[in-house]
């Protein structure tokens, strides 16, 4: 497979101002020719240009605010880019939205946002972009998960299952384009912390979590290498290779201990009112609201 065209290309990246999206963006800045930076928080996006700009002052940066879990605006973000002439090398596909409720109690609107968001607009900017790149027999796509895919997760139901496709998806492409020119790459992170914002005291911190920063430069390498599936994290990828060898029955068992545990904690309690889209899901991935 050939490397993904990264250096002095044109990369897209779908939430690129928070989470593994800024430090992609961070790390890819110093070498692409220009960078495609979408996000729904225009007030993010000038600050990280900024930076990046500080970085390498001879780096193409356009901005667009784009809350891709809106089908009216995704539509508008490819209109511009095709009325400006941008030939997109290389989709970072960072949009993971996330709660955590159980699926009964969750608002519909935020279940229909979230279906958008993780299913939908990756699927449609794949799908836009790749004719291009296949008629060069050169680009490249990379799908930003979360180890979730994997897992039996009661509260996040909604969301374990848009992994489960991203991951079939990413999958199929990557046979689909083999021998063309084409790198397609699922990261699928653990746990992750940002060194700028938290102190991390937990015990397992060590072997389970990573940062940020150290989660992006691994899902890159490991595009750039034309893997089909990167885990960063020594940790996390030793316990994600070996979840598909146990029974269903037991990562049943697994999902009933977390839910209980969730319980105690009071976060979907019996007696808690019913949860809507005003509480936020930690995420294995940091929520890229893109």
């Amino acid at each position: 497979m050939h490397p993904p065209p990264i250096d002095q290309g044109t990369v897209l990246i779908i939430g690129a101002t928070e989470g593994i999206g800024r430090e992609l963006s961070r790390l890819l800045s110093r070498r692409v020719r220009t960078l495609v930076l979408v996000d729904r928080c225009a007030d993010r996006l000038e600050p990280l240009r900024d930076e990046l700009l500080a970085f390498n002052p001879t780096l193409g940066v356009m901005l667009h605010r784009c809350d891709v879990a809106k089908p009216s605006e995704v539509d508008a973000l490819l209109a511009s880019l095709e009325a400006h002439f941008v030939r997109v090398d290389v989709l970072v596909n960072n949009a993971a939205m996330g709660d955590q409720s159980l699926y009964a109690e969750e608002a519909w609107g935020r279940v229909e946002e979230l279906l958008k968001a993780n299913v939908w607009a990756p699927a449609l900017l794949t799908h836009r972009l790749l004719g291009p790149m296949l008629a060069r027999r050169r680009g490249g796509v990379l799908n930003v998960g979360s180890g979730a895919a994997r897992l039996i997760l009661p509260g996040a139901a909604t969301f374990a299952a848009t992994q489960r496709f991203l991951d079939g998806f990413t999958e199929a492409l990557r046979l689909e384009v083999v021998g063309q020119g084409i790198t397609v790459t699922r990261v699928a992170p653990g746990p992750l912390w940002d060194t700028r914002a938290e102190e991390v005291t937990d015990e397992l911190a060590p072997f389970f979590r990573i940062s940020l920063a150290r989660c992006a430069r691994e899902a890159l390498a490991g595009f750039e290498r034309g893997e089909p599936l990167v885990y960063p994290g020594f940790g996390h990828r030793w316990v994600m290779r070996l979840l598909p060898l146990l029974p269903r029955s037991v990562k049943r068992g697994l999902g009933r201990l977390a839910l209980r545990g969730l319980r105690r904690e009071s976060l979907l309690s019996p007696q808690a009112p019913a949860m809507g889209p005003e509480r936020p899901m930690l995420l294995a991935t940091e929520p890229s609201t893109a």
